[in-house]
């Protein structure tokens, strides 16, 4: 990185850092963003509630933003969300964990006319996981957009998928604008896997709605005592280690309640700790929740418990805190920076020490769930995180176009013989583009109508103000 590059890339740290607080004072234009990423509505999680909030967030602020995904079952083609948030579920099967099958070239035609219509500014794109957001770089990139991608997960180095999804984190940031994570050791995990800069990568939390999830004390059984664990019932989300730690725990505290949210592969062995131990009437088993509906079960909560192996983040756990619940969790990944130690306890990822400090935390509970959703409503909210994007978006937005050359010499350092390979890859991709720049010209493109966002304000205000009239 040049002298010029590398000043930029600290005076954006520094504009950033000066957001956390909300107190950020530098003015931006508006910008035309398109959110790709594999993982979103109708499918539920961390992703999908990032991209959802951050998109409202940023259309509330000015922006105009389309979001760009696969198909999920019939619901394929154009939709519109809330406040006119325009998705496209393009035809693109998904291929693993909702992951779209890789085409690599097949999808630049459609993808390039999309943000021709849509006269977009920015790409951002979110996941590792995501085959399409992978793809979408590569090709935004060859158009010469401007790009930005988020990391939500932290990887290993030594087992084989990790090395397979290190080696492709590396070709697709080799010529990225910018790097989001959502915590500083995601951004540890990020640099090395990646072989980053660290002036590129950038730490903005993630958020949660604290005006849904609010605290309700009359929920709670003052004759019991409940555990809430929300989760995907899997491996990394350490299911092991509560059918370990969940009948030791009935044992020492007769009043002690399981309710269990998720499903997954691991339900069916939960269903046999619950069936050998006999406890039926103390451990519920809700299966796949709504998340329309995770706020109902949290409010029945004393305590929450997250027992993950591995986390960038963990969106639950702050979820949970805003209902008021204290929570109990593994110590791993960037979970020790979400919560301040008086709303957590943290164990090693091991039965024992899980259940020692569960232990002590049902011993010592002694809730205030107001206070505590307060407290967490002054931590974290969507607008401050939408506002410290708009930084990323104002630096690399000004940020020069890198020429040809220069993108080949960045591929070219991933190494003997998958640089060689990177590079025939661009190139190819280059002589797409300049193939449908000649097949299909820009100015033969129809531009897409915006969402009428002003005439569709009055208008929800306007039935406001009459149902509210009618109420009174």
């Amino acid at each position: 990185m040049n002298t010029n590059e590398d000043e930029q890339q600290q005076h954006l740290q520094s504009q950033i850092g000066g957001n956390i607080g909300g107190g950020g004072t530098m003015k931006t234009k508006k910008y035309r963003i398109a959110m790709i990423s594999d993982f979103f509505y109708p499918n539920m999680g961390g992703v999908e509630e990032h991209l959802y909030q951050l998109s409202q967030c940023l259309i509330k602020r000015g922006n105009k933003v389309i979001i760009i995904t696969h198909t999920y079952g019939d619901r394929f083609g154009i939709r519109y969300v809330t406040n006119g948030l325009k998705v496209y579920y393009i035809p693109q099967a998904p291929f693993y964990n909702q992951s779209s099958f890789p085409t690599l070239y097949f999808t630049f035609p459609l993808f390039r006319k999309i943000l021709i219509r849509e006269r977009i500014d920015i790409v951002h794109c979110h996941q590792a996981f995501s085959t399409l957001a992978h793809e979408s770089i590569l090709h935004a990139r060859t158009m010469g957009y401007s790009t930005c991608f988020t990391d939500h997960s932290l990887f290993g180095f030594a087992d084989a998928s990790s090395i397979h999804m290190n080696k492709l984190l590396k070709f697709t940031l080799s010529d990225i604008s910018h790097v989001i994570c959502v915590s500083n050791t995601s951004k540890e995990n990020t640099v090395l896997r990646a072989q980053l800069d660290p002036h590129l990568v950038s730490v903005i939390p993630n958020a949660v709605d604290t005006t849904q999830f609010t605290p309700d004390p009359s929920k709670r059984d003052p004759s019991k005592i409940t555990i809430v664990i929300m989760s995907r019932l899997v491996y990394r989300k350490g299911i092991d280690l509560i059918i370990d730690i969940i009948p030791n725990i009935c044992k020492k505290f007769p009043n002690a309640h399981f309710v269990i949210g998720g499903d997954g592969p691991k339900r069916v062995s939960l269903e046999e700790m619950r069936e050998k131990h006999q406890l039926h009437d103390r451990v519920e088993l809700l299966g796949s929740v709504k998340h329309s509906n995770v706020r109902n079960v949290l409010v029945r909560g004393d305590i929450f418990l997250n027992s993950s192996l591995t986390e960038a983040f963990c969106i639950a756990i702050v979820e949970a805190a805003s209902c008021g619940l204290y929570v109990v969790s593994t110590k791993v990944g960037g979970v020790p920076e979400v919560l301040p130690p008086h709303m957590i306890s943290l164990a090693q990822p091991k039965s024992d020490d899980l259940e020692e400090k569960l232990t002590d935390a049902i011993i010592k509970l002694n809730g205030t769930p107001l206070e505590i959703h307060e407290e967490i409503r002054s931590m974290y909210d969507w607008n401050d995180v939408a506002r410290r994007t708009e930084t990323v978006y104002d630096i690399i937005s000004r940020a020069p176009k890198v020429p040809f050359i220069e993108r080949l010499r960045r591929f070219v350092g991933c190494g003997l013989w998958a640089g060689k390979l990177n590079c025939m890859v661009v190139a190819l991709d280059t002589l797409l583009w300049r193939f449908l720049e000649w097949k299909s010209p820009r100015e033969n493109i129809d531009e897409a109508i915006d969402f009428p966002m002003n005439e569709y304000l009055l208008y929800k205000n306007h039935i406001n103000q009459i149902n509210n009239n009618n109420n009174e």
